[in-house]
């Protein structure tokens, strides 16, 4: 009877490695992807490289189980213990390579993470132009149950794609396709919008679900209906959405969350507890850490050192709603009014009772003379046209004498005598 397939088994160790069907510890390929070391395909990389070792003697095979007590290093540093797992939300902007190590030295995604995350490995890959929602863990095998297609996680893209096509031709997608001899499994495609592109030709919006996720799937099937895509942004990968997340920018997800989510998909044992992440806030990693401005921390609503914000105009105060029966606003003190302490302005002089009954521009009509007791006419009082002549000439009028007693001669305008009139 032949055994079944494993990846791991080699007869050569056939008598040497009995204990990896049972006894205590586990495989050092495991422990190393739940430690967030790498994954179990790199970590056997790793050890072919002879890069891995158990208390100082360096292996050749990923067939050893790690016992309780054991010192594993990776080029020669101590691996720490497991600690739970932990998932984070990344926009990964483009012009990043989605690895720890790039052959031609481009920049990568994990060289310009925040300084104080642990060693995180990514669930899936987006390729250099691509943006979007990438999920970081630093429990490898976590990473690699949420990859497999049988876990049933749809990855919704929005892509847009030069050319033209209908929504018909679209729906052919969903019994799936092959391409270049490579099959893949049922794609979703939803035309949202066309625009005339300068110079001729149309891009189109797409919205594109698919729960397979192989290296560069979207693009090479929609170029396989004649579609070139110029932009490919991953908008969520199961129930994790980007969100809000600007470009370059890291948030982790909640303990509750994770437990609430991952049910089953996690061991007991790594679960986290409590209910807010150990990272809080967001961070914004401009540059690569230890370089000015790299890997910062950014909490929320604070903005950045480096950013230069606009003053914004003062918004002008809305006017109170008052209901029926309620007691008026007092009213609003113009500003033109002298404020409070203020010495009050001067008033001109009022003019006298004189001033307002003669009219100097108009002569005064004259009365007839006024006879005295003793049968002599009384002296003419001073009126406007006289008046006038004594301005004009520069001379004092002189004043008619006074009558004994000090009484006034009477003129014809005088008062009237008290009591009135007798009836």
């Amino acid at each position: 009877m032949t055994k079944p397939h494993d990846p791991l088994y080699e007869p050569e160790l056939d008598g040497q490695d009995g204990e990896l069907d049972g006894g205590p510890g586990e495989r050092v390929a495991k422990a190393l992807a739940r430690a967030g070391v790498a994954s179990r395909r790199e970590v056997e990389r790793l050890i072919e490289a002879g890069r891995v070792a158990i208390n100082g003697k360096v292996l050749t095979t990923p067939a050893i189980k790690v016992k309780p007590g054991d010192f594993l290093t990776v080029d020669g540093q101590l691996v720490a213990e497991r600690e739970p797992t932990r998932i984070f939300r990344y926009h990964k902007p483009t012009g990043l390579m989605t690895t720890h190590n790039d052959p031609k030295g481009r920049p990568t995604v994990f060289q310009t993470l925040p300084k104080d995350l642990p060693r995180l490995i990514s669930v899936g890959r987006l390729d250099l132009n691509s943006e979007g929602l990438l999920l970081l863990t630093n429990d490898g095998e976590l990473s690699r149950a949420l990859e497999t297609p049988s876990n049933a996680w749809v990855r919704r893209y929005r892509a847009r794609a030069f050319g033209d096509t209908t929504q018909a031709k679209l729906d052919t997608l969903k019994d799936g396709v092959i391409v270049e001899g490579v099959k893949y499994g049922p794609i979703e495609v939803k035309l949202d919008k066309a625009h005339d592109k300068a110079g001729g030709g149309k891009n189109i919006w797409l919205t594109v679900s698919l729960s397979e996720g192989k290296n560069r799937e979207v693009r090479k099937v929609l170029e396989s209906i004649g579609l070139k895509v110029n932009r490919l942004i991953r908008m969520s990968y199961g129930p994790f959405a980007l969100g809000a997340l600007a470009a370059g920018q890291i948030e982790e997800v909640g303990p509750r969350v994770i437990r609430e989510l991952l049910e089953g998909v996690v061991p007991p044992e790594n679960m986290p507890t409590g209910d807010r992440p150990k990272f809080a806030g967001i961070a914004n990693p401009v540059k690569a850490p230890g370089t000015d401005g790299g890997g910062d921390l950014q909490r929320r609503g604070v903005p950045r050192a480096d950013r230069v914000l606009e003053p914004k105009a003062p918004e002008k105060p809305e006017k109170p709603v008052y209901k029926a029966g309620w007691a008026k606003p007092k009213k609003k003190v113009s500003p033109h009014a002298p404020a409070k302490g203020a010495a009050k302005p001067k008033r001109a002089p009022a003019k006298s009772i004189e001033t307002k009954f003669i009219d100097d521009r108009k002569p005064v009509a004259r009365s007839k003379p006024v006879t005295r007791p003793d049968g002599k006419a009384a002296p003419k009082t001073v009126d406007g046209a006289a008046r006038r002549v004594s301005e004009t000439s520069g001379k004092p009028m002189a004043r008619p004498p006074a009558r004994p007693g000090g009484a006034r001669p009477a003129t014809g305008r005088g008062p009237a005598p008290r009591g009135g009139p007798k009836r």
